[in-house]
């Protein structure tokens, strides 16, 4: 599972590398196209857009991964030891549950809808559904980054349980 959750890694790095960097290359045409050619282009508004919704979904899958996304420790700061552990637990299965459910089971859903109804984008005429396919995809990496943390931190409780009654 490590070696997946850093193969994951990698990939998803350079990806968000390259959209990001794609993004930066849009934004520099549309720039370029309005102020100094006079004529802005046609489909960088909508390119920026759908390259930010792929940014930000993958940027999410990443964070959880790398246990940096947004977090409210107000409550769970303060706590050491077992409910510290249990508190953390909860969270990785709140955020387990939302990835599978939400993004993953809804968001291929929403993909399968947009595809099968054909709707496509003003500028790009894009299929809809390939730029909502970040959805599931997130969803997807966020299930198993969720998954391997939920394992490492059932195995470290196990591993301090073995310590503590000296069984190690």
């Amino acid at each position: 599972m490590n070696r997946l959750r850093a193969g994951l890694d990698w990939i998803l790095a350079r990806l968000i590398s390259v959209l990001m960097a794609a993004m930066v290359g849009n934004v520099l045409w549309q720039v370029f196209t309005r102020f100094v050619i006079g004529r802005p282009s046609s489909f960088t508004e909508e390119l920026a857009r759908f390259l930010m919704i792929w940014v930000g979904m993958l940027g999410a899958a990443y964070a959880v991964g790398r246990k940096s996304h947004l977090a409210l420790d107000l409550l769970t700061g303060h706590l050491t030891g077992a409910k510290k552990r249990t508190s953390e637990f909860i969270i990785h299965t709140v955020v387990l549950l939302f990835g599978a459910t939400v993004m993953l089971g809804g968001g291929g859903r929403l993909v399968w809808i947009q595809l099968a109804l054909g709707q496509k984008s003003a500028a790009l005429q894009l299929k809809l559904g390939y730029v909502y396919l970040s959805l599931p995809i997130a969803g997807a990496c966020i299930v198993i980054y969720s998954l391997a943390t939920l394992r490492d931190a059932a195995r470290h409780q196990v591993t301090a349980g073995q310590q503590s009654s000296g069984l190690n």
